[in-house]
């Protein structure tokens, strides 16, 4: 049973090579544009699977369903299991055939969605929770590896900016599309709607993700496009290449600086729409609409840093990073300092975040070490980094759900939070994360 398993997730065999040029680009131009297309809806379409529960969590504490330190927890639960699949997965994604993997995963991550809506008791939400953790860990790296797979080294910023901004039209359908149906029919819709759209999704994914350009007939990439400024193709092994990921200290330091700025970024993907809803009185469909600032301007930032660092910068990540990192510092003092009532204001304080972290998301969770290491090992790459990550975005979840219940007061019968301590944590991890970035300027590929 197991190897049938294996079998069918692994990657096929290399076929004969197409002679005909003429046919051979035919169908690298038809692959690469479905795929592309289904690798941005897809990857967009496992985040409505994924931030539901930050949609819903107003409504489940108002009917006691749960608290907010248990939703702290349960949140954390999916960041941890997130972490450890990331890793786990990215190695394999370097080993599988992609269409097969990214499509199974969405496709049981619906299924515990669709479960999740039914339930009632806290220690079923904590172990569904932690099962829809493993499946969304195999959304990103697959994407990275068949990005690489189909897309040369001058072509990949353009692309990959464009991909990596796919997760905020999930996030934007999420808050504002799950925000509406929590608000019209309960919270249990903010789970069931995602897992039955998500399903059908699946099936296309199935239907047009494609598996490594060899096992078609088709050459290497870098032989197709003749761009071998990210090396020539190599004999090395795929174990070879992830060693290489693993010992390089710039790894680990990208690691790190993207696992702070993960901590900002899901301070606000977690708590934010509560903050609207608490701090400044806001109905869950006004504070959804707020929120869609946030991914809408978050996916115009990750467009734009693969184009500006591919067309400007010559392909060169470092000046960019630094001014993407200082706008998520500034749209979260600007959250914070907002009064109630200043809906616009909100907005563009969240408008702000987004722009930063979209492009954040680009350069420090792959782009920067992708360019850098070998291509072979491109997922080993996006699951080292994003074990760092999602470690910290697990930290923090439960971290700031401790600030924020700890800070409860009651005002004249009514709870009342401080979210400040939870604002300095998260403008802190900010700071640290863009002063970590400093340290790759310099970063060359490796050799």
């Amino acid at each position: 049973m197991l190897s049938r398993v294996i079998t069918f997730f692994r990657t096929g065999p290399d076929q004969p090579l197409i002679e005909d040029e003429g046919l051979v680009r035919k169908i690298f131009k038809s692959k690469r544009l479905r795929l592309f297309i289904w690798l941005i809806i897809g990857y967009g379409f496992f985040y409505t699977c994924r931030l539901s529960l930050s949609v819903a969590k107003k409504p489940m504490l108002d009917e006691g369903v749960l608290s907010v330190e248990q939703m702290g927890n349960i949140g954390a639960i999916l960041l941890y299991v997130y972490a450890f699949g990331k890793f786990f997965n990215g190695f394999l994604a370097d080993r599988a055939n992609i269409r097969r993997f990214m499509s199974t995963a969405l496709l049981c991550s619906a299924v515990v969605n669709l479960i999740f809506g039914w339930m009632n008791l806290f220690w079923m939400f904590a172990v569904l929770w932690g099962l829809n953790g493993w499946f969304q860990s195999i959304g990103s790296a697959p994407s990275v590896v068949s990005i690489c797979q189909w897309f040369s080294q001058k072509e990949r910023g353009t692309r990959y900016g464009v991909w990596a901004g796919a997760h905020n039209i999930g996030e934007g359908l999420t808050f504002v599309g799950t925000s509406l149906l929590v608000s019209a029919f309960g919270w249990r819709w903010g789970f069931w709607a995602p897992g039955l759209v998500c399903i059908f999704i699946a099936i296309m994914l199935f239907r047009n993700l494609a598996d490594r350009p060899r096992t078609y007939g088709l050459p290497h990439v870098a032989d197709f496009t003749k761009d071998y400024s990210g090396g020539k193709p190599t004999g090395a092994s795929v174990w070879e290449l992830q060693k290489v990921v693993l010992k390089h200290p710039i790894v680990w330091v990208l690691g790190l600086s993207s696992a702070t700025m993960y901590m900002a970024r899901y301070a606000v993907n977690s708590w934010a729409i509560f903050y609207l809803q608490e701090a400044k009185d806001y109905t869950l469909a006004s504070a959804g609409t707020a929120m869609a600032a946030y991914p809408i301007i978050g996916f115009m930032g990750a467009i734009f840093s693969g184009y500006c660092s591919d067309r400007f910068f010559g392909s060169k990540r470092n000046i960019p990073t630094l001014i993407y990192g200082i706008m998520p510092i500034a749209g979260l003092f600007l959250l914070y300092k907002v009064p109630p009532g200043n809906l616009v204001l909100d907005a563009i304080a969240l408008g702000i975040f987004g722009f930063g972290i979209g492009g954040l998301i680009v350069f420090l969770a792959g782009l920067i070490a992708v360019d850098a290491m070998p291509k072979g090992a491109a997922g080993a790459v996006k699951g080292t980094i994003g074990l760092f990550s999602y470690l910290a975005a697990a930290t923090q979840d439960w971290i700031s759900g401790r600030l924020i219940e700890n800070t409860k007061t009651v005002v004249a019968g009514e709870v009342v939070y401080d979210f400040g301590p939870a604002f300095y944590f998260w403008i802190g991890s900010a700071i640290a994360s863009m002063f970590l970035a400093l340290i790759a300027w310099n970063i060359k590929p490796h050799e």
